[in-house]
């Protein structure tokens, strides 16, 4: 699994989409995400997602804000691991103080 990460590289934000980083797990598909914007959005875990991966709290993921309630909905589109977390944070695309809460 970790040689086709490597062959399809770092995910990165296109255009609609966000970085967030898990505040509070909610059950079911549910989950809490603040995201790079600042806000708060209550997102929905896909079913191609829900057996293959898990999902912490603390995790990065990114996230696409839904057209039509965009400030308050969003689906998960990839979680991203420990170290393209801390690449992303290099390359300036995740703001400090979101992944180290003051």
């Amino acid at each position: 699994m970790s040689e086709n990460d490597e062959k399809q590289g770092l995910r990165l934000p296109q255009e609609g989409e966000l970085i967030g980083v898990v505040i509070q797990l909610l059950g079911f598909d549910r989950i809490k995400v603040k995201g790079t914007d600042g806000k708060i959005r209550m997102c929905r875990i896909p079913g191609r997602m829900k057996k293959k991966s898990w999902i912490r709290e603390g995790d990065v993921v990114l996230i696409a804000p839904w057209d039509f309630q965009s400030d308050s909905r969003a689906d998960i589109v990839a979680i991203y691991s420990k170290d393209d977390s801390r690449k992303l944070e290099a390359q300036g695309l995740i703001p400090k103080g979101l992944l180290s809460p003051e």
